[in-house]
């Protein structure tokens, strides 16, 4: 698409392409040594980028090979153009194209990709993918869907992809970020204006998109202006709710009250030296509770229960209209009737689900970043549809895409303590959005602080740490 629109706009497509190739083999100069390369290459743009790279690795002394998909005389435009300034001989893709190669440069299909390999191509690709020499992808690893991340036929896993202007969500989202390995975002020096609409509205997790509205402590700050969560706990899976009072502790709330059933209530006032417990053993109680409005933030789910009592509480927050977070129990105890639900959310909601609770709450196919946008607007709340590549997305259409949750965050309890931050950073005054993203990143970074063996209610106490870290990259250098 932005090769077209280059075209369209008066921009010299070509002369993207020749900083894309050059970019490619620099990229490949800098990270292997000189040995034996092979190109495989298509016959759109993606292969003009291997033939200009092609052309100047073979120039620097690199011995190169290249194979391209279709005829020489199939190629059109930037392609063709690209391939005349190969200098030696083009071959076809065959069974031998891997012979006497210790590194393959991956230049079939780029992310415009979007139809299932077949023929000679997912051959080569299948062949490339049962060897154990190294891959450079151009773009995408040929086969993987550019917009959504899905492999379409076959793919060959790349240890490197260099890819062009912006990243694509298929580099953010599995199974496609699996295949890509290291990502080189290469400067062509694109126009901004080339972006197309929709991805301003989607990008990678980082504290650059919501730290200005990050709520670092005050000087004049005080308890209740820093928030007060109440959080429903369970009866008999008192530790989920636990994890999420402690969780938003640490994430700097200023008051953490926790609704707890009398037959509880002892676990939770000798467990939770920081934070108060109320008893909470019917509705009325629940009730009591939310007419005091320095709760800011209600937080329902955690070791709920699947009951008709949970959708009676979670009714009752929403009806406060005040900022709520709903996750496991209280997302599917509306699994029967989610439109009740969504009709009730009139204020400030962040739901947390994981796969299986969406696919109970919500009926969409698609794929997951396309999923959480619709979920979003159906619901009118901030939809965290987490997993290794957590989907954060906004009723107006906004999306974040997180990368750097590690494995080891795959235990029982983690999605408990992301409750806690996501309510701790709303009771503070965050933007739903903004609040759910940035508990999201700091979710992660807490896992990597802690590393393996790691246990879900580890992750509450590696949160200083990286506040710490985070705080001081902020800091403004004075000259």
């Amino acid at each position: 698409m932005v090769d077209h629109l280059a075209i369209t706009r008066g921009i010299n497509s070509f002369t993207l392409m020749q900083t894309a190739g050059t970019a490619v083999a620099d990229a490949i100069a800098a990270r292997w040594s000189i040995r034996p390369i092979r190109f495989l290459c298509g016959p759109g743009n993606n292969g003009g980028d291997g033939f200009i790279a092609a052309s100047r690795l073979r120039a620097a002394g690199w011995p190169v090979r290249v194979s391209l998909l279709v005829s020489p005389d199939d190629l059109a435009g930037d392609a063709a153009r690209a391939s005349s300034l190969w200098s030696g001989t083009i071959e076809p893709f065959s069974a031998d194209c891997l012979n006497n190669t210790e590194l393959v440069v991956d230049a079939i299909f780029g992310a415009g990709l979007s139809r299932p390999l077949e023929g000679a191509a997912l051959e080569q690709i299948d062949a490339l993918h049962n060897s154990t020499i190294p891959v450079c992808a151009i773009d995408v690893p040929s086969g993987v869907d550019g917009t959504t991340g899905k492999v379409l036929g076959g793919v060959a896993s790349a240890d490197l992809t260099v890819t062009f202007f912006r990243k694509k969500t298929g580099h953010l989202l599995y199974p496609g970020r699996r295949h890509c390995g290291d990502i080189i975002l290469a400067d062509i020096d694109t126009p901004e204006s080339l972006l197309p609409d929709n991805d301003y509205k989607t990008w990678e997790n980082a504290p650059l998109l919501w730290q200005e509205n990050y709520p670092w402590p005050q000087p004049e700050s005080y308890k209740y202006k820093r928030g007060e969560v109440l959080i429903l706990g369970g009866e008999s899976m008192t530790g989920a709710s636990r994890m999420t009072a402690r969780a938003a502790a640490r994430a700097g709330a200023g008051i953490i009250t926790v609704a707890a059933p009398s037959k509880a209530w002892n676990i939770y006032a000798i467990s939770l030296v920081n934070a108060i417990v109320r008893h909470c053993d019917n509705f009325e109680d629940f009730e009591n509770l939310l007419r005091d409005v320095r709760r800011n933030v209600v937080a329902i789910g955690p070791g709920a229960g699947v009951n008709a009592t949970t959708r009676q509480y979670v009714l009752a927050a929403l009806a406060t209209q005040r900022a709520v977070v709903l996750d496991a129990d209280a997302l599917t105890a509306f699994a029967d009737k989610p439109e009740s639900l969504f009709e009730a959310i009139r204020g400030p909601c962040v739901l947390t689900p994981h796969a299986g609770e969406f696919k109970r709450l919500f009926s969409l196919e698609g794929d997951k970043l396309d999923c959480a946008r619709r979920a979003a607007q159906l619901s009118n709340a901030v939809v965290v549809l987490k997993g290794s590549d957590t989907v954060i997305a906004a009723p107006d259409g906004r999306a974040i895409i997180n990368t750097n949750a590690p494995p080891q965050l795959a235990t029982g309890g983690s999605g408990d303590v992301l409750t806690g931050f996501t309510a701790a950073l709303l009771a503070q005054g965050m933007p739903p959005l903004e609040a759910a993203a940035a508990a999201v990143w700091l979710h992660g970074e807490a896992a990597v602080e802690f590393g393996f063996g790691l246990i879900a209610e580890d992750l509450p106490d590696m949160l200083p740490a990286v506040l710490q870290r985070f705080k001081a990259s902020l800091v403004d250098h004075v000259f």
